[in-house]
């Protein structure tokens, strides 16, 4: 008689899936929970006591852990020594196994889940077998995912079983479950556990060993070019409103890049307590407003630089309504991003049938993601992600003989916030609810000055700059006094300040040093 070992954590199709394998002549063997579930549902079962001949132990530690469960797992019946042994121990085969494990995620997850409710939910018995299943595939069918119990009930009922390719697909998966799930853990303790003193500051944060764990989204048509593949993976840890959580509403599917620049404009906007719209373009912030609504910050963002805002990305801090979905239809747009959108809002942008609309759920919500990557030939760079934010631009140390004036702060507390979302070198011209022009990219900050000035099409009078890092030379701001500028925010710490100070005096500027600089490479 073929035999079939089931102990599941997650119980969703167990019962079908047992009372199907007992219809094919398999003896049943579970434990525990899903023991007394079969029994409930008057489906025959062995305890697995009966077969190891030890009661579950240790507040259900120790059950299956036992050579007459791994021995009958890792057997190899074509080898007669094996089968030898086997017969000799009294181990008897198992065929299949439906196994899945603790819900330690989930428990973690949990408001108020303390570290001994994380470690007594963690699993040891049900990776065992999985693993040892999953190693002998080619003569055990093993299944932890419960979307597969009806493919692996269809292959059981032909005469020639389980196909190769099946078993091989399960053992992979078994194999990225076990995986993710071990990483889990160790990314959990390591929050826990800090490596130790001697490691120095920056080893009590970065692990000698990184556990990174990923699921596939989606496939995407091609990657940055038509002749590179792509996909879409989350991080299934990150609960903040992101991409990787968002609901697509409406349009066609998303390419790499406009999940490159649906995310640029989504982190910008978050910076913004008030109604905001940022507009992105190739990764950097080509128009940013504020408004008394959704529809007028989005206007004001489009003002700002409308060649540039045509087939762009839209991110806004507030829900689309109907009124701001019209404003958004004469515009030629890829993507919009907002915690939320109007039933008349998806009714009117939906008459667009390519345009993606991305419902992110609430802003500030959930843990926020702490840590940034990026991948590198051969390596990968981990840092803290820039969180890094100025509380109030009115504390910050004033270096030039005028001070701002009111307007001038709210521009500059304004433009610093754009200038640390745009990509270095950067120079971003605005007023107190709006950018009127952005240098991004450049090689020398005094072209990005320039860059940002030609790049204006409202009148630069008046207008305040903030830059992502110092000024190492003063020729940028007397560039920017040529443009009309009359007040700046910057990092300082050049070894030119004074020289950089004494231009914006000769223009009768404003600046204020910040302390903190933005590179975004």
């Amino acid at each position: 008689m073929r035999r079939a070992l089931i102990s599941v954590s997650n119980k969703e199709g167990v019962a079908e899936a047992a009372k199907g394998l007992l219809g094919l002549g398999f003896e049943l063997i579970s434990t525990g929970g899903t023991a007394k579930l079969l029994r409930e549902r008057q489906i025959p079962v062995r305890d697995i006591s009966e077969i190891t001949g030890f009661p579950e132990m240790l507040d259900g530690r120790v059950k299956t852990l036992h050579p007459k469960v791994h021995g009958g797992l890792l057997g190899r019946r074509r080898l007669p020594e094996h089968v030898e042994q086997m017969r000799r121990h009294g181990i008897e085969p198992i065929d299949v196994v439906i196994v899945n494990l603790y819900p330690f995620e989930a428990t973690i997850n949990k408001p108020g889940c303390t570290f001994d409710d994380a470690i007594e939910n963690i699993d040891i018995g049900g990776p065992s077998m999985l693993r040892s299943a999953a190693k002998n595939f080619e003569e055990v069918a093993v299944v932890v995912d419960p979307a597969d119990y009806p493919r692996l009930l269809d292959e059981l009922a032909k005469p020639e079983g389980l196909s190769r390719e099946t078993r091989l697909m399960f053992a992979r998966k078994v194999f990225a479950h076990t995986s993710k799930y071990d990483g889990l853990i160790a990314s959990y303790l390591e929050r826990q556990a800090p490596a130790p003193a001697a490691s120095g500051e920056a080893g009590a944060r970065f692990p000698d060993t990184l556990s990174l764990r990923f699921e596939k989204v989606q496939n995407l048509r091609y990657g940055e070019n038509p002749h590179q593949q792509a996909a879409f993976y989350r991080d299934p840890s990150v609960t903040e409103a992101c991409l990787a959580r968002a609901r697509q509403l409406h349009g066609k599917e998303m390419s790499y890049n406009n999940f490159l620049d649906a995310h640029a404009a989504l982190e910008l906007v978050k910076e913004f307590d008030g109604t905001a719209v940022v507009i992105v373009k190739h990764n950097n912030p080509c128009g940013v407003a504020l408004g008394a609504s959704p529809a007028e910050a989005y206007r004001k963002a489009r003002e700002g630089d409308p060649i540039s805002a045509f087939g762009g990305v839209a991110a806004f801090n507030r829900p689309v309504d109907a009124a701001t979905a019209k404003e958004i239809g004469s515009t030629f747009m890829e993507v919009i991003v907002a915690p939320g959108f109007e039933p008349e809002a998806v009714e009117e942008l939906g008459r667009k049938k390519a345009l993606r609309l991305l419902d992110v759920g609430p802003l500030g919500t959930g843990s926020v993601e702490a840590m940034d990557l990026r991948k590198v030939v051969g390596g990968l760079l981990y840092q803290d992600r820039d969180l890094g934010a100025i509380a109030d631009v009115r504390a910050l140390r004033v270096v030039s003989r005028r001070p701002p004036t009111d307007e001038e702060y709210q521009a500059l507390a304004f433009t610093w916030k754009v200038a640390k979302h745009t990509k270095s070198n950067a120079i971003v011209y605005g007023r107190a609810d709006r950018t009127v022009g952005v240098g991004a990219g450049q090689m020398s900050r005094v072209d990005s000055v320039k860059l940002g000035a030609m790049k204006a099409v409202l009148p630069l009078g008046g207008t305040a700059i903030a830059s992502d890092a110092f000024f190492p030379f003063p020729d940028g701001i007397h560039e920017a006094a040529k443009a009309g500028v009359t007040a700046v925010i910057q990092p300082g710490g050049s070894v030119k300040d004074d020289e950089v100070i004494a231009a914006a005096n000769e223009h009768d500027m404003a600046m204020i040093l910040t302390g903190m600089r933005h590179f975004r490479h």
